[in-house]
This record gives C-alpha cells, sequence and structure tokens, in this order.
C-alpha cells in the first residue's frame, strides 16, 4: 500500500479492551493510508482477552495496523517479542550495561517533514513492572534521556514527537523541561484529561483508553495541530481483519458464560473497587485466619456490573491473576508503606491499624514480589476467587 502521510494517529491504554474494538480497528484500517499509526503503551492486560489469548490478539493487531509503539508496564514482557520489539521506540530504558532495549528514535516523513519520533516511559510506570519481567532493565529520567536523543539526532529532523507513559501531569513537566519538542501523545495516567494543553510551543493531547477514541496531530504551517477524537461507529471490520474479528468472537462467547447473580451492594453500577478489597479483606483474615492483609486498590479495576456475573466481568475485574500468598513484613514499616503508596498506590489493610506485633501478612503475588522481598509461602487461593465468592449471591450467602 503505497501511503502519503500527512498527521499521527495515537492510542493509548488499550488494556485488551477488545470487546468493543470494532470502531477502532475499522477506522485504524481506513486511516493508514494517509496517517502514521502509534501506540503510547499498555495496549496489553486488562481483560479476559487477554487471559485467554496471553496477547495473541493484541499482537495481531499491532503489527497489522501499527507502525510504532512505546513501551508500557503493562505486556512490558510483549515489547521484546519478534515483529513488537522492531517497531518499539524508548528513549530512556537500557539493560545494565547502559545499552538501550530499544530503537531510541525513528525518522518518518509526515506533513512534508522529517519527523523524529521517540519515547519514554516513566519511572513511577516502570516500577510497577513485576520485578522478574525487568530483572536487569533500568530507566533514566525522561527529560534527560529526551535532551540528549534530541541533541544527537537535531540535525536529522524538522520535528519531534514523543509518545510517552508517563501520565499527563508528568508530560507537562517534559514538555517544560524540553521545549523544542513539537508533540507529547500521553499515556498511563488514565485520568479526564485529554488536551491539547500548550506549554509554550509544546502540544500535550491523550487519546481516551480502552480503545474508546484517540489522539491525532499534524504540522499546519510552522507548527502543530492536535486534537482528540473518539472512535466512530462501525457495523464491522475490514475483510483484511476479518480473522481477527473471528478470533475475537470466539473467546467473547467464552467470556459471555455465567458465574452467579451480582450481590445487591454491586449491582447495575460502577463497581467500588475499595468497598469490595476492604470486604474481601475481612473475609480472608477470618476465613484463613491470619494476622493481617495488604491489598492495593490498582490490583482491581472499577468496571459496570449488571444483575449477573460473567466470566468476562470477573476477568475485567480482576484482570492481573494475582495470587494470594503470605509474606513478611520489614521492620521499617513507615517507608514501606511510602513506597507502596508510591508506586502501587492506595493500600487496603485489615486491621487498621496494623499491629505492631504482627510480622507476616497476606497480600498478592505482586506485592510481596516486588515490594516485601519475596513470599514465604503460597496461601492456595487466587484474588479473583476471592471477588468472585465476595460479589456473586452464593458467595454473599456463606
Amino acid at each position: 500500500m503505497s501511503r502519503r502521510l500527512r498527521k499521527i494517529i495515537a492510542t493509548t491504554d488499550v488494556h485488551s479492551a477488545l470487546d468493543t474494538v470494532t470502531p477502532m480497528l475499522t477506522h485504524l484500517h481506513t486511516a493508514r493510508t494517509e496517517s502514521l499509526i502509534v501506540d503510547c503503551g499498555d495496549f496489553f492486560e486488562g481483560s479476559g482477552y487477554y487471559r485467554f489469548g496471553k496477547g495473541r490478539i493484541e499482537r495481531e493487531i499491532l503489527t497489522g495496523l501499527y507502525d510504532l509503539l512505546a513501551p508500557g508496564n503493562h505486556g512490558w514482557s510483549h515489547y521484546f517479542e519478534p515483529g513488537l520489539h522492531e517497531m518499539t521506540v524508548c528513549a530512556n530504558a537500557s539493560d545494565a550495561n547502559g545499552k538501550p532495549l530499544f530503537d531510541r528514535v525513528r525518522i518518518k516523513r509526515v506533513g512534508g517533514q522529517r519527523v523524529a519520533i521517540t519515547a519514554v516511559i516513566g519511572p513511577q510506570a516502570f516500577h510497577t513492572i513485576p520485578t522478574r519481567d525487568r530483572k536487569g532493565h533500568h530507566v533514566t529520567d525522561p527529560a534527560h534521556a529526551l535532551r540528549e536523543v534530541m541533541l544527537e539526532n537535531h540535525h536529522r529532523a524538522d520535528a519531534w514527537v514523543v509518545l510517552s507513559h508517563s501520565g499527563f501531569e508528568e508530560d507537562l513537566k517534559l514538555a517544560a523541561a524540553c521545549p523544542l519538542v513539537d508533540v507529547i501523545f500521553a499515556g498511563h495516567c488514565h485520568s479526564d484529561t485529554y488536551g491539547p494543553v500548550h506549554i509554550g510551543d509544546t502540544l500535550i493531547v491523550k487519546g481516551r483508553e480502552l480503545g474508546i477514541g484517540y489522539a491525532a496531530a499534524e504540522p499546519v504551517g510552522s507548527g502543530w495541530t492536535a486534537r482528540t477524537c473518539t472512535f466512530p461507529r462501525a457495523s464491522g471490520v475490514p475483510e483484511e481483519l476479518a480473522t481477527v474479528q473471528e478470533e475475537i468472537s470466539f473467546v467473547g462467547r467464552k467470556l459471555a458464560s455465567s458465574l452467579g447473580t451480582v450481590n445487591e451492594p454491586y449491582r447495575n453500577g460502577e463497581l467500588d473497587r475499595r468497598r469490595l478489597l476492604r470486604e474481601i479483606a475481612a473475609r480472608l483474615r477470618h476465613g484463613l485466619g491470619v494476622d493481617a492483609v495488604i491489598l492495593n486498590e490498582t490490583a482491581l479495576r472499577s468496571v459496570p456490573l449488571g444483575e449477573v456475573l460473567t466470566l468476562g466481568d470477573l476477568l475485567a475485574v480482576e484482570p492481573f491473576d494475582n495470587h494470594l500468598v503470605h509474606a513478611a513484613l520489614p521492620d521499617d514499616r513507615a517507608q514501606l508503606f511510602r513506597q507502596l503508596a508510591e508506586h502501587v498506590g492506595p493500600l487496603v489493610i485489615a486491621p487498621m491499624p496494623l499491629p505492631l506485633v504482627v510480622s507476616s501478612v497476606l497480600t498478592t503475588d505482586y506485592l510481596a514480589d516486588s515490594h516485601l522481598g519475596g513470599r514465604t509461602r503460597q496461601a492456595g487461593l487466587r484474588l479473583g476467587q476471592a471477588v468472585q465468592r465476595a460479589v456473586t449471591a452464593a458467595g454473599g450467602e456463606q
């Protein structure tokens, strides 16, 4: 296909939301004739489609429709796979020897300009990657790395575009620190701020997450313009994407199976994940006879639930397949809680305050391995099982 590129289209944080992906697939397929298609990270993980397919469908979409990718903390290991690694750029990720993990910059001609495209991943996002997946990997300060890449490649480019997986607020700081950047496509934050926002001559803009929309930017005169859009409705996908659609439909039928009636507190509304985690923590503490439970809110997703809990609902609420394990508490708990708040967000702790005599907690394998020095023993239970028991009527009667 002959392509004469005049703009850049960026998605972000799709999180394997493939149940309503038809508008996105159809629009990107059509837009490819004149648009460079990029993603700002976290295309993987977040739904039952990923849990069933282990990223196979997402990989087919990326290699079939996209040109360049920024690595995200979710699905980090996928960006090293053949086919995807060649598409991924990042200026501030390296191995233990300082060697870049990905190409640092790509030059593309867009709207008659030589556009240098690079990416950064924020330290906060990077440190949420499970330690086993980022072993030997490091990130440097995004602004410092970006300035370095720009200095090395300034003679090759007329304009600079950054794909950022750092969060919108962090990207405002990045724009102030690197004023020669023309456009920053933001990701990672899951906020209601989409822009475009001007910081000097730099535009910061973010597309709607979960495959709902996208951000677009194009050169106009001596500058750039940017906007956000929702993917238009589509009745079906192009013939070239029929196989992908069939795979999505096949998994979708499995995810539609019923697991039980949703309990009243969680029925017909957006899930209050903190309330659910508090209930789960209390159930686990008394049911398993443990001294304390620590869970992080971001282990669950706030999704709408109806009258019936389906397998797809459950895997959307708990998409990361966390196992419950026992772990030792360090002596310096204040430092631990500060570290957890910084890297994983709000916590649910039972009992609260945590008694000083408690030396072991029940938690997720992610928290144990990444922040508590490893698990001491398995609990033989998945967090998803605890969610199902608390949310469904059968669980409520126990």
